[in-house]
């Protein structure tokens, strides 16, 4: 599982011109299942989004995690982090896990984080839809995390 995090000032997503989730300080997390995933890897993930510390403290030292700042949270599905694209030009996605799965995880992803900060803290686009996602990247930071013991994460 790859779970991609960005510290925003604002995000939202757009389905058909409806605005279906929208967050002020906080993080979007662009979230992709691959085959092989486990419920552990889901609940590792979401518990390192709650805690990973990528907001500044009074000193401008990332110290702080979105619990700490009472920061939402914006989860949009992204198959195409599995996205293969050593041969050829075309994207070969063969790594994402079978969608049935993927939204197993996506959703579940979802209830660990609603559960540590509260429903209205954790807004959500709708998966497998076509989105349009505004995000006003605060830093510019962005991390990835991801379960795949061959990682480096």
């Amino acid at each position: 599982m790859k779970v991609l995090l960005q510290r925003v000032k604002r995000g939202s997503v757009t389905i058909d011109t409806k605005i279906t989730g929208e967050i002020s300080a906080g993080l979007v997390a662009l979230v992709g299942v691959r085959h092989g995933d486990t419920e552990k890897d889901v609940h590792a993930l979401a518990e390192k989004t709650l805690k990973l510390r990528v907001f500044p403290d009074e000193h401008g030292r990332m110290n702080r995690s979105v619990s700490d700042i009472e920061g939402s949270i914006l989860v949009i599905s992204q198959f195409t982090l599995y996205a293969d694209t050593r041969k050829g030009l075309r994207p070969s996605f063969t790594n994402a896990a079978e969608p049935e799965w993927a939204k197993t995880c996506y959703l579940s992803y979802i209830e660990h984080l609603k559960t540590a900060l509260g429903p209205a803290r954790v807004q959500t686009g709708q998966f497998g839809a076509d989105m349009c996602v505004e995000i006003i990247n605060d830093g510019p930071v962005t991390i990835e995390l991801c379960s795949d013991p061959n990682s480096a994460n």
